[in-house]
């Protein structure tokens, strides 16, 4: 059985760095930007990706979802978006004089959010359910959704003018906030020769990119993390990282239990990336941020003297003992 287990662990390994290589045909560079989203894949996980427009957002995407063969659906938000637009509606079927379903966009494997800040917070509101429960309910009926299922939502830092900052309890529903940056200058100069070499249009194309993943490979590689072996130490760990965020000099508010659970189960996922079957302290101090940075509130005072999360949090990262080998 160990025997057996150890050789599923080095067979997900081998598969996820084919996973990354697929990607990487169309999407130069933000290696950690990848990493932590197969994380969030791995443990159907839902991620916030934030970053000025132009990184490759949308691209990740794309390239996702045709690396795996699954299905991909997209909502722009927009001051004007409705709920229905995003989970459904019902209509008169005029033929039959009975309500018919028609189903929202949200009924995919992988949804791309894009600019979710957009919309007002009761339309933002018809995702709660979907992210939490993956379901909808419709004039009373309860539809579950698609099997691997996972939210990507973008942001742009930039533009506050016509955008609605996301509330508390939807920021906790994501795994992850990804911070996504620019590219080194000679991932920037191969962004550029990808782009201008024998195509019109400034698109990076998706030809190269093949599927190496199936629906069914995506739900065995999702059973496996939650195979995955972690110390008592370790959970303890990062209980501990969650809880000194509350209270913290310079947080209004810190982590709930919630993100605890996420550090778990986001380690449980990077330990599988690296092809092992066990965590190490590491894998959770390596993913903290990513897995905390929305979860919490900077105080008036921290936010006038122009602090930030990540800063705060690198030093709770650093005050926190790790579990001894």
């Amino acid at each position: 059985m160990i025997n057996e287990e150890s050789t599923a662990i080095l067979r997900a390994g081998e598969l996820l760095t084919q996973l990354r290589a697929q990607i990487g045909k169309a999407l130069v560079g933000q290696a950690a930007v990848v990493e932590q989203t197969l994380i969030a894949l791995l443990v159907s996980g839902h991620v916030l990706i934030e970053g000025v427009p132009g990184l490759g957002k949308t691209l990740l995407v794309r390239a996702l979802a045709q690396a795996l063969s699954l299905e991909v659906g997209r909502i722009q938000f927009t001051p004007d978006l409705m709920p229905s637009d995003i989970t459904g509606h019902a209509i008169l079927d005029q033929a039959t004089r009975e309500l018919r379903v028609v189903r929202g966009p949200v009924f995919t494997n992988i949804l791309l959010a894009d600019e979710i800040n957009r919309a007002p917070a009761k339309t933002q509101s018809a995702l709660l359910e979907v992210m939490q429960e993956g379901q909808v309910t419709l004039e009373g009926r309860t539809l579950a959704l698609p099997k691997p299922f996972i939210v990507l939502a973008t942001q742009n830092p930039l533009e506050t003018d016509g955008t609605y900052p996301l509330p508390e309890a939807q920021l906790d529903r994501f795994l992850l906030k990804i911070d996504m940056r620019y590219p080194s200058q000679s991932e920037e100069v191969e962004i550029v020769l990808l782009t201008t070499s024998n195509q019109t249009g400034d698109r990076l194309p998706l030809t190269a990119v093949t599927p190496v993943l199936s629906e069914r490979n995506v739900l065995a590689l999702q059973a496996l993390v939650a195979r995955q072996r972690i110390d008592a130490a370790i959970v303890d760990y990062a209980v501990r990282i969650a809880r000194a965020t509350r209270g913290a000099a310079g947080l209004a508010m810190g982590s709930g239990p919630r993100g605890a659970i996420a550090l778990v189960r986001a380690a449980k996922a990077k330990a599988l990336l690296d092809a092992r079957s066990f965590v190490v302290p590491d894998d959770v101090k390596g993913i903290a941020l990513a897995v905390l940075r929305h979860r919490l509130v900077l105080s008036a005072d921290a936010e006038l003297d122009g602090r930030k999360v990540d800063d705060l949090l690198e030093g709770i990262l650093e005050s926190t003992a790790a579990p001894r080998a």
